[in-house]
């Protein structure tokens, strides 16, 4: 059942859902997702804390300043004042942010959404012509960004009041100082929307999802209460954007949910990122599988002594990564999937329940299958597309591809997954990855692992190559180790390693070598990239 707007609220996002056939189904099995008619998100994750720990909490820490949970509280509801009153917003209406992950972006996106406003995070890294259909999409109102990233916005949506922050003389700096640090939060509904989210387009066109306020619970609700276990003596860092889901998650939700502290940077590489743990005393760290590899392989390990808990999403995360990041850190990486369209991790495993290589099991409040061509389920060991239901579902701003994700009410992901006898789910690649080759099945993650294991490969990414005899070949790009020439005798090597490890109908007949994976800007390889070029 869809609830109520609020009184004289901008009807736009509720218009623009899907229609009821295409709705995934929603589920709240557990007794903690019993959420209310009416609450507004904010309220929890910014008023309650500071009620409940006092507002001298530390809350938003950067290598040049800290903000408490009450420095936070008074600038969103400062910025909260300055979107109603100055700029007349009302309930609904969307309003796109712009910045790297800083305090400001934080008090930005809470002030809209005490205001009962939408937020619609972006990169900084976007241009122009990516930001323009994204503002005819989602028609916003206002126009927030930080004060470096001004010029690309402005050309893209040059007709939209946009204000800057960042720095104390930006605009919205002085804005608010002239604002009171109370405001009394907009009575939303449950399911009214709060955020649209873009996907990160390994598939090309990116969508954009729409969120209601209730899902931001349900993500400390259930990954966080069952798998993460946070305490709010932690300390978070992590590199996915606040624009993307993984970082709203894992940088907002789970730790403001219990009061704990975020580090934010702005802009670091791994190795960066590592010393950022030992210098602040992170102790639950949210990153990519790539990153873990590049910060064993740049020898941080030992710049990660102070954590107790590290999740990895965005991408699967192969066994090797796993198991040199626990010998060299004693930390069991918590392996998970999630997505932009369902917003939270819906299978993930924790501590005695790892089995390195797998992503997991189904968490709590989640149901998931394995399904095949025909919708029903596969037996346990075949592989098939991975399919979900639980309390937060795909729900596409005006896009046909809703009736691709969703289908019977499944959610479903684009992966394909193996799941065991015991519940657990193996990755076997995208679902438009797998490689057929002379009439065999080919999952590029079985190639990719063990190319892994040669020591003169950094990483590498696996699709198919259209070939006349076999339909389909095996072709590896491939990222060597500084000083390793690039040659045919070095091909000639990794395909006579690989034959020694897979079948040999399985091996690498084209290899090339390159600089660099081409990756999505939240990290995930895009294979469709690679699949063009070996098409061309």
């Amino acid at each position: 059942m869809k609830l109520s707007p609020s009184a004289h609220a901008d009807t736009f996002c509720r218009d623009h859902l899907p229609p009821d056939e295409q709705w995934p189904t929603i589920r709240f099995d557990l007794p903690e997702l019993q959420y209310p008619e009416r609450l507004n998100c904010a309220a929890t994750l910014l008023d309650e804390v500071v009620a409940a720990h006092g507002p001298d909490r530390p809350c938003l820490i950067t290598p040049d300043e800290t903000w408490s949970y009450g420095d936070l509280l008074a600038r969103s509801n400062q910025v909260a004042h300055v979107l109603t009153e100055d700029f007349g917003l009302v309930p609904g209406q969307r309003v796109l942010l712009r910045g790297p992950n800083n305090p400001w972006l934080v008090a930005c996106w809470f002030g809209v959404v005490k205001a009962g406003c939408v937020a619609v995070t972006t990169m900084p890294l976007l241009r122009s012509s990516e930001l323009a259909p994204l503002v005819e999409l989602i028609r916003p109102t206002l126009l927030l960004c930080d004060h470096r990233f001004e010029t690309e916005l402005a050309t893209a949506a040059p007709d939209l009041p946009l204000v800057l922050y960042g720095g104390s003389d930006a605009d919205l700096a002085t804005r608010c100082a002239a604002k009171p640090g109370s405001f009394s939060n907009v009575d939303t509904a449950a399911d009214d929307v709060v955020l649209m989210a873009m996907t990160s387009g390994t598939t090309g066109t990116p969508k954009v999802t729409m969120h209601f306020h209730r899902d931001l619970l349900v993500v400390a609700d259930t990954f966080g209460r069952h798998l993460l276990k946070a305490e709010p003596t932690d300390v978070f860092t992590g590199t996915p954007p606040l624009g993307f889901a993984y970082g709203v998650c894992g940088l907002m939700a789970l730790p403001m949910s219990i009061g704990a502290a975020v580090v934010l940077l702005e802009r670091a590489t791994p190795a960066e990122f590592a010393d950022a743990v030992a210098e602040f005393g992170v102790t639950v760290l949210f990153t990519t599988p790539t990153a873990y590899r590049a910060i064993l392989r740049d020898g941080k390990a030992d710049r990660l002594a102070s954590l107790r808990r590290s999740v990895s999403a965005g991408e699967h995360l192969p066994k090797a990564v796993w198991d040199e990041f626990f010998e060299k850190t004693g930390v069991r990486i918590i392996d998970s999937i999630g997505s932009t369209e369902m917003l939270n991790f819906f299978v993930g495993a924790a501590d005695d329940d790892i089995r390195p290589g797998s992503t997991g099991k189904a968490l709590p409040g989640y149901q998931a299958d394995v399904i095949g061509p025909d919708g029903g389920p596969v037996p346990d060991g075949i592989p098939g597309h991975l399919a979900t239901i639980g309390p937060i579902g795909c729900l596409y701003l005006a896009d046909p591809r809703q009736g691709t994700y969703v289908r019977d009410g499944w959610n479903i992901t684009g992966d394909s997954y193996i799941r065991d006898a015991d519940g657990y789910f193996w990755y076997q690649g995208r679902s438009d990855d797998i490689i057929v080759s002379s009439g065999y099945n080919i999952a590029p993650t079985e190639i990719e692992h063990a190319l892994d294991q040669h020591p003169d490969v950094v990483e590498c990414a696996v699709v198919g190559k259209p070939d006349t005899d076999r339909g389909m070949i095996v072709h590896a790009a491939v990222v060597l180790r500084d000083g390793v020439p690039g040659d045919a005798a070095e091909i000639s090597e990794l395909q006579a390693f690989m034959k020694q490890r897979i079948a040999p109908y399985k091996y690498p007949r084209s290899i090339e070598f390159v600089d660099a994976l081409p990756r999505t800007m939240s990290g995930k390889v895009q294979r469709f990239r690679l699949r063009a070029a070996t098409s061309a």
